[in-house]
């Protein structure tokens, strides 16, 4: 029997896949069917601050204070009841899926300030999360913001919040630091207990229209994850693994169980899972785990401790085949298709 086992932040998992944040943990049903398929744990969908505070001034205006300068209103307006907040459904939701799920359950927040990072944190705390993801999507657009400026909003973050709350941190990142074995060094010193590699920025398009008359626009769209995105995540976690203590997740691109397999290998601790999942469902999952299982027992690997980081940079023969010296022979082998340029 495989031992599939990992740890994710001091959580003890059955095996390293773990559905990332997405709509599919907003149903019940879905998050069971998850689980069924084999999940070792489940990653929430985030919870954006902004639309909490949007939510609540427009409840402020609309309910509280519509007899504002009306006086003779008081009487007549309607009893709007309890206001359920976007806070309080994900709250319930939280709660719900601790009750019914037998694996852990990790919330994810998506602030914009100091004290909303800290407040909503507490709230995710109280109501059961084994641990918090932090999902920092922060575009560095301002040309007047240096680098270290950057660096220190997440660290600040950190810090305030691991001040508030006991529950284990994963801070979720970018691919986008200058340095980022630096930054992860700061980052475990400053609390954290894992990191995710890596945030996926929704890419803005422009729509060039179908006649010359149409206006161009800028358009939002969403892009699901393709299997060649995991090489990113899979060079970095190679290179952090042996270099920090905290877990290691990687998150996009993972499709099968290629993917997965390399990612651990190169020392990831556990595999996120989000497109292949929306696509094709909780079966997927099943597949995947099942894939995984054959793969390893072909070649004798008892557990996923045994092959976890026997890629990494620190176990390689040549550490430089993750660093610069790969891009040199990558390029001087490419040989386009016969009969294109000859």
């Amino acid at each position: 029997m495989i031992d599939l086992s990992t740890d994710y932040v001091g959580l003890k998992l059955k095996n390293p896949l773990v559905p990332s944040a997405s709509p599919l943990s907003k149903d019940l049903d879905s998050a069971l069917r998850l689980e069924d398929a084999g999940a070792g744990a489940l990653v929430m969908y985030s919870l954006f601050e902004e639309e909490l505070r949007a939510e609540e001034s427009m409840a402020d205006r609309f309910l509280l204070h519509a007899d504002l300068g009306h006086a003779e209103a008081d009487g007549f307006l309607p009893d709007h009841g309890v206001f359920t907040s976007c806070l309080d459904r994900y709250l319930e939701q939280l709660g719900q899926l601790k009750r019914r799920l037998d694996i852990p359950v990790i919330a994810s927040l998506n602030g914009v300030s100091l004290s909303g990072w800290v407040e909503l944190g507490k709230e995710m705390q109280q109501a059961g999360a084994d641990a918090l993801e932090l999902n920092v999507y922060h575009v560095a657009a301002d040309a007047g913001i240096a680098a270290e400026a950057v660096e220190a909003r997440y660290i600040d973050l950190l810090n305030e919040l691991r001040g508030a709350v006991e529950l284990p941190i994963i801070m979720k990142l970018s691919p986008f630091f200058s340095s980022l074995p630096h930054f992860v060094r700061q980052l475990e010193r400053a609390g954290a207990r894992g990191v995710a590699l890596f945030n996926r920025f929704m890419q803005p398009d422009i729509d060039l229209g179908e006649s010359p008359l149409d206006r161009l626009c800028m358009v939002d769209q969403l892009h699901l994850s393709y299997p060649d995105e995991a090489l990113l995540r899979m060079r970095w976690i190679a290179i952090l693994r042996g270099h920090t203590r905290m877990t290691l997740a990687a998150t996009g691109g993972v499709h099968g169980y290629q993917e997965a397999m390399k990612l651990l290998l190169a020392g990831a601790d556990v595999v996120h899972l989000a497109s292949c999942l929306l696509l094709h469902g909780p079966a997927k999952l099943g597949q995947i785990l099942h894939d995984m299982e054959d793969w390893m027992a072909a070649r004798d690997y008892a557990s996923v401790a045994q092959l976890k980081g026997s890629m990494s940079q620190r176990n390689l023969p040549d550490p430089s085949a993750v660093e610069r010296a790969s891009y040199i022979r990558v390029i001087e082998g490419f040989e386009p298709p016969p009969g294109i340029w000859r």
